[in-house]
């Protein structure tokens, strides 16, 4: 640590901002269009004690920036902000708390002491709190952090050849026995030998990681010894979070993170991260003032009425992406993760949020439309979750050309079909046919619909079969959180059951569902633990748990059979022209003599209207190309069916019986005889 500092700050640039290193020393430049004035404070290297501070000297287009000669890496510092203290005018400055930076790469402190964090006073909320909060405030850290990437090259895995698997890094491998235990629940960790040896065993493309970025755990959560583990309450969008972290010597989060990055690349593995843009950690009215709220709150967040916050997310603010300087902080951490750490695409949450202008969802808002037009960004898988709790917020299907979207109508269908029935065959086929009802227009591809059984948020594959009812007692809501509308089945017994019957049936469940979500058309998405037949016991809302219950159990006895039966699905997914030929399924008799997709009564002709509109017909035979017959039976009796012409060779069979009949729950894949992968047979 220096001995003394300049008495004032040079003018500096109004760009880029951040923290820059300069020749000459590092340049700080943070948006406020509101504020009066804005200090840059340094700090201890553990944060607890300010030593220097300066007035940034100059404003430009509402960028207050400065240049501190000799600086380097490694300061630690942040904002204080003057101006009035006005929560019904949405302004809420106040100079006692120090703010993130927010475009920091790094930060000190962890933000699980907010009591001096929050900007109003208990007694009187229109009244600002003076209590400093240096000790416990979150700080930035000014990073210099070069990367030998090497030879690193992106995959660039055609979107028809996407498999995605949807895991937190944590969960993932927090009991990975092949681990070594110091690196358990790191990004080291997701990309260790044993997990690269599992990915390339299942046939999955792409890791899409639930949040990395700098979050924070909600104040209620903190009080109830609960901590946010699904991570979807950001407060820094360029810094990796330091939980994730193995904390090996010579290594930081960004460069573990980095490491794991291109380890999976060269393992052929696109790296999407799950990223929430639409609101913060900030809270509503009654949360800490850590960053944004404190820099400009009138700019950064969607107000209304008397300063009141907008909460179209349901976590208490929204971000005002109507602003063009917010605009700007969402592409230019999307850009970074790009550029400088190498990721291949992007999950949004909420992602309606994004597209609102003056409330209202439209495809061509401003940040969707920078986004597509962006040379850096465009490429880039971006998939949308297609709703929030606002008006008019669920928006299936309505995304620009070049987003995929993840399809709840999928899930729901099969779902339905599977597990309770009254689902006619002609919607079964829509949802198996990539959704063309909702997808197909304005130029968009098959592969737009996201397909999944399975998220995150929700029962999970072994759960969704155990379990009638969520059980989510544990996360301190009296079971009030978490879905109802779960269309699950425990088929004669709530949870775990040592029934050899019970737990025949669930498995062959599992196998039915899993074969259709990996043999339809679209984008296939897995959850991670599915395969290795994990159960969360009933919670179907596990955001707050941070233990077994949501880290993946590895030792599970059915464990090989999911996996080799996802491997072989996968692989008949990658032989199959209809699945790796990115166009809309036309049913039409193609050159080779077969159209690229039959549907078939289980008898072996074609489905009349009736058929087809009939709710209660559960058994059908779908024909890929001629090369791969599939028979759906979802009733709850064995079913004859009777193979359509040709040579046909049994490739897999959920009962895993040598019955005539298909079992009740079902699915059984034929491939045609003399059929070489890739290329369909015609007609014998």
């Amino acid at each position: 640590m220096r001995d003394s500092w300049p008495a004032q700050l040079a003018t500096g640039a109004a760009y880029p901002l951040g923290a820059t290193i300069t020749a000459s020393g590092v340049n700080f430049a943070v948006f406020s269009q509101h504020a009066e004035r804005i200090e840059l404070c340094l700090f201890s290297a553990d944060g607890q004690q300010q030593i220097a501070s300066w007035p940034l000297p100059a404003c430009t287009d509402g960028v207050w920036h400065g240049l501190l000669p000799g600086a380097m890496a490694g300061l630690v510092y942040g904002f204080r902000a003057y101006g009035s203290y006005q929560p019904a005018q949405g302004a809420r400055f106040n100079p006692a708390k120090v703010l993130l930076d927010p475009y920091a790469r790094a930060v000190v402190g962890r933000g699980d002491q907010l009591d001096t964090s929050f900007g109003y006073r208990a007694a009187d909320h229109n009244q600002a709190d003076l209590q400093d909060n240096t000790p416990t405030a979150i700080k930035a850290v000014v990073c210099d952090e070069p990367f030998a990437w090497g030879d690193d090259t992106p995959p660039r895995t055609p979107w028809a050849h996407t498999v995605l698997y949807e895991a937190h890094v944590r969960g993932l491998t927090q009991l990975q026995p092949q681990i070594e235990p110091a690196l358990r629940g790191s990004y080291a960790a997701v990309a260790h030998p044993a997990m690269l040896a599992h990915y390339r065993a299942l046939g999955v493309t792409a890791i899409e990681l639930l949040p990395v970025q700098l979050h924070l755990d909600e104040p209620r959560l903190q009080a109830l010894g609960l901590v946010n583990y699904w991570a979807y309450n950001t407060l820094g969008f360029f810094a990796p979070e330091p939980r994730y972290w193995s904390g090996r010597a010579g290594t930081t989060p960004l460069s573990e993170f980095r490491q794991m990055v291109r380890d999976l690349h060269a393992a052929g593995l696109e790296v999407i991260l799950d990223v929430v843009y639409n609101h913060t950690a900030e809270g509503d009215a009654l949360g800490p003032t850590l960053a944004f709220r404190g820099l400009d709150n009138q700019s950064y967040y969607h107000l209304h009425g008397q300063g009141e916050y907008t909460n179209w997310s349901g976590c208490g603010n929204v971000l005002d992406l109507s602003h063009p300087r917010v605009v700007q902080l969402v592409l230019d951490s999307l850009r970074y993760w790009v550029s400088e750490c190498h990721v291949d695409g992007f999950r949004f949450d909420l992602a309606p949020i994004l597209g609102r202008v003056d409330g209202q969802f439209s495809a061509w808002a401003p940040l969707l439309t920078a986004i597509g037009q962006d040379p850096i960004l465009a490429p880039c898988k971006l998939i949308a979750e297609p709703w929030d709790i606002g008006p008019n917020g669920y928006r299936l299907g309505q995304f620009p050309a070049g987003w995929s979207e993840w399809n709840d109508q999928y899930r729901d269908v099969l779902r339905q079909f599977w597990l309770h029935g009254g689902v006619s065959r002609a919607l079964l086929a829509r949802r198996f046919a990539a959704s063309s009802d909702y997808f197909a227009h304005s130029g968009r591809a098959p592969q737009a619909s996201v397909n999944f059984l399975t998220a995150h948020d929700g029962f999970n594959l072994r759960d969704l079969l155990s379990y009638a009812h969520k059980h989510n007692a544990a996360n301190g809501e009296d079971n009030r959180d978490g879905h109802n509308h779960n269309l699950s089945c425990n088929f004669g017994h709530e949870g775990a059951s040592a029934d050899p019957v019970v737990q025949a049936r669930r498995l062959r469940m599992a196998k039915a569902l899993l074969a259709c979500l990996l043999l339809s058309q679209g984008t296939p998405m897995l959850l991670a633990g599915d395969e290795l037949w994990h159960t969360q016991q009933g919670n179907n809302n596990a955001y707050c748990q941070n233990n077994e219950l949501t880290w993946l159990n590895w030792q599970q006895p059915e464990q090989a059979a999911l996996c080799d039966w996802i491997s072989k699905m996968l692989q008949v997914r990658q032989q199959c022209a209809a699945l790796r030929d990115n166009r809309w399924w036309q049913g039409v008799v193609q050159d080779q003599g077969w159209p690229d997709v039959s549907w078939l009564l289980p008898a072996g002709g074609e489905l009349t209207a009736a058929d087809w509109d009939d709710p209660a017909g559960r058994a059908l035979q779908i024909v890929l190309s001629g090369q791969y017959l599939l028979q759906l039976n979802a009733a709850n009796q064995p079913q004859a069916f009777t193979l359509p012409a040709g040579r046909w060779e049994l490739v897999a069979c959920a009962a895993d019986d040598a019955a005539i009949e298909v079992a009740a729950g079902s699915v059984r894949i034929y491939r045609q005889a003399g059929c070489r992968p890739g290329h369909p047979s015609k007609i014998k």
